[in-house]
């Protein structure tokens, strides 16, 4: 269920105002049967204002964004992490994974490394593993992260089964070249640049902790 937006009153505040006021001195005009000087001019000043508070309305309708539609996301509230872990690796996923859902927009999370899920915390998707599609495997193989601002509009959507079916917006975020940290939002656009500074530098420290902890399952000959 969207919920509404908290600025919206004080958008339409000035419209509000401004055409209450050109009302209101019109209403007047009519009931004065004898106009004064004086009085035309109030009635002149009034109607400039008046109009300017309305010119004001619909500039901050243009000029102030809306807060995106945020949703309730379908799914338990977990956190599971793989258990064969080393007590450092483990402390440090806790550790990331806290930051990045108490001071971003991320609202459940995925850790997927060397073909395996490490952890999954937030809200949990109705599916535990991770089979990676071609914008995974994009952003395994560029080395570059991937944001998905409205993920409805993307039919690579599917790949996403791990995730609330209702997921709104999705970073995917590469651990090196091994994995990949995946992060879903409850709402459209609602990752900042700030947001996704704070993601990589995250992950950057994640995957530095990652790759001296953990071996390899296959490697290079």
């Amino acid at each position: 269920m969207a919920k509404p937006d908290q600025n919206q009153v004080l958008r339409r505040l000035p419209l509000v105002v401004g055409a209450l006021g050109g009302v209101l001195l019109f209403t007047n005009r009519l009931l004065t049967p004898l106009l004064t000087d004086s009085q035309a001019r109030s009635d002149a000043l009034g109607v400039i204002l008046s109009a300017l508070l309305i010119l004001t309305g619909l500039l901050w309708q243009r000029v102030q964004p809306r807060s995106p539609d945020a949703v309730d996301l379908v799914g338990p509230e977990g956190f599971d992490l793989a258990s064969d872990l080393p007590e450092p690796v483990k402390t440090e996923l806790a550790w990331a994974s806290h930051i990045l859902l108490t001071n971003t927009v991320t609202k459940s999370l995925v850790v997927w490394y060397d073909g395996q899920v490490l952890l999954r915390r937030g809200i949990l998707g109705p599916v535990a593993g991770v089979k990676p599609g071609p914008i995974l495997e994009r952003v395994q193989q560029k080395q570059r992260p991937v944001y998905l601002v409205d993920l409805k509009v993307y039919p690579g959507r599917i790949e996403f089964d791990y995730l609330p079916e209702n997921t709104q917006g999705v970073i995917c975020q590469p651990l090196g070249d091994r994995g990949v940290l995946i992060l879903g939002a409850n709402a459209p656009r609602s990752y900042t640049q700030q947001d996704e500074n704070w993601v990589e530098a995250i992950a950057a420290k994640l995957d530095h902790t990652l790759s001296q902890s953990l071996v390899p399952a296959h490697p290079p000959a």
